[in-house]
């Protein structure tokens, strides 16, 4: 199959999927569906702990002060979103495999990263009010 460039708005009545095909067997695996309404799934996280890598977007619940976060490798391409919504304290993220940086350190409500998982690492590619060291 070849594939298609569009110059202009790609328009369908009941979304779009991105699917992948076994050479083999013929398989479709569905990878991707997208509706009319876009949303990432949503981790609610109170106080320290792991940021998780199933969902795209983590909403993060400060307790205390300086609170101990991970975040996990994710898979090449993966996008994650952490956002402190209810300000308790502060809480510093500490990636286990990181590029260009040590930590990301949430103080306020409203501050918030964007990571994207590279072949070599998390990388942030988007921030607003934290201290990146």
């Amino acid at each position: 199959m070849a594939n298609t460039t569009f110059n202009g708005p790609v328009r369908s009545e009941n979304g779009f999927q991105s699917i992948s095909v076994n050479s083999t067997t013929g398989a479709v695996t569905v990878n991707s569906s997208f509706g009319s309404d876009v949303v990432l799934s949503r981790q609610s996280l109170s106080g320290a702990g792991a940021v998780d890598i199933t969902n795209a977007f983590t909403s993060l619940t400060t307790t205390g002060a300086s609170q101990a976060l991970t975040l996990a490798n994710g898979s090449v391409g993966e996008i994650k979103v952490i956002v402190h919504a209810v300000d308790g304290g502060s809480a510093v993220l500490t990636p286990t495999t990181k590029i260009g940086f040590s930590t990301v350190t949430f103080t306020n409500v409203g501050d918030s990263v964007m990571l994207i998982y590279t072949s070599a690492g998390w990388a942030i590619i988007g921030s607003h009010g934290v201290t990146i060291a």
